[in-house]
């Protein structure tokens, strides 16, 4: 029988886990003292929260590694506890980072894949041992391998993106409206599928960084000083640092590092100009201008779409690429209107989930 551990130091919580996941058919095996979990030994995948006293997720992860090696490792983690969280992403520890409230389809699919990669990564093993017989079957688990290694990633660039929209509120959904729009731009201009993919990726975590710029500066309500602003421009270098660690992640990261730049050689960090700008990065430039002008703000309403084309016309060969600002006029409204909507029911579904959620209550639809 499938068997997974569950540590969380809240028992609700950690009650709450349990029933969703027996009903699953697993045998779950609980605890809310990571030191007596550490103890444990023969099961496939171990679902741990990050913050816990005395011993962190992390540290509880790399402990029971050592007894426990092929155990898939699921982790849960609050915005508040990202930045440390991600360092065991970008270690390979982690196969899968949820945020904190989860979503019950999100679980409870990260959990059978945690299965189902725990079973593939046995029976790669076994048949490669036995590859001379078995080659034609290999072959389809690397196959399902190579798949999975496309959800893990998915599921990882959405905890990676929620935990920053947590983080800074005012930004909550800004980040999947400037993919999609990104991705909508590079269709125009005929990208391949795996370009579009690289874009895609790239607008989603292109705000990163902030991650690594400290609250006082993020969070200020009123204008930042120039000192601060100093920190604030080196967001993109975090960015970049964080995912470059990451393989697959690798051409998206040079969006994150170059998404400031200018055509004309005024932005920075590099102050690149012109195609020295990874095509990615001059995509998102667009889309993330026209965004900002057509999303409300705390100090003013968004603004029409005319608005938004005007600008990218005004400032085509200066701030944009006037390729890109050419295919994005060609785009009508109604497809900037067709995202936006998409993007607001994403929006809708999750807030109607977590409406009257309180810290130590699991949701109904959760806990059912």
């Amino acid at each position: 029988m499938d068997r997974i551990l569950v540590v969380d130091d809240d028992p609700l919580i950690l009650a709450a886990l349990s029933r969703i996941l027996q009903s699953e058919g697993y045998e779950v095996v609980t605890h809310t003292d990571p030191a007596q979990a550490a103890k444990e030994e023969g099961f496939q995948v171990v679902l741990t929260d990050f913050m816990m006293p005395l011993l962190n997720g992390v540290e509880l992860l790399r402990t029971l590694r050592e007894k426990n090696p092929r155990a898939v490792r699921l982790m849960l983690t609050a915005a508040a506890d990202f930045r440390t969280a991600s360092e065991a992403v970008n270690r390979g520890e982690v196969f899968r980072l949820l945020g904190k409230p989860w979503s019950l389809s999100e679980l409870t699919s990260a959990v059978r894949q945690a299965f189902e990669h725990f079973r593939l990564v046995e029976s790669n093993e076994r048949l490669t041992r036995e590859v001379a017989e078995k080659n034609a079957e290999l072959t389809t688990i690397n196959r399902d391998l190579e798949r999975m290694v496309v959800e893990r990633t998915n599921g990882l660039l959405d905890g990676l993106i929620s935990a920053l929209d947590y983080r800074d509120t005012e930004t909550q959904w800004h980040s999947r409206r400037v993919s999609l729009y990104s991705r909508r731009i590079g269709e125009e201009i005929g990208l391949t599928p795996t370009q579009l993919e690289v874009v895609e990726q790239g607008a989603l975590l292109h705000d990163i960084g902030k991650i690594g710029v400290s609250d006082t500066i993020l969070l200020k309500p009123g204008p930042l000083s120039p000192e601060e602003w100093v920190e604030m421009r080196k967001h993109p270098e975090y960015g970049y640092k964080i995912l470059a660690k990451m393989p697959y992640l690798h051409e998206a990261s040079l969006i994150v590092l170059h998404h400031q730049e200018r055509w004309d050689g005024k932005g920075y960090p590099q102050g690149l100009k012109s195609k020295d700008i990874v095509i990615g990065a001059r995509i998102f430039a667009i889309a993330d201008t026209v965004d900002a002008i057509t999303s409300d703000r705390p100090y003013r309403k968004g603004r029409p779409m005319s608005v938004a084309r005007d600008e990218i016309k005004r400032c085509s060969g200066t701030q944009f690429d006037p390729e890109l600002a050419e295919a994005f006029l060609r785009i009508p409204d109604a497809e900037w209107q067709r995202i936006r909507k998409k993007v607001e029911d994403m929006e809708n579904a999750e807030n109607a989930l977590w409406a009257g959620f309180t810290p130590g209550k699991v949701p109904n639809r959760v806990a059912s």
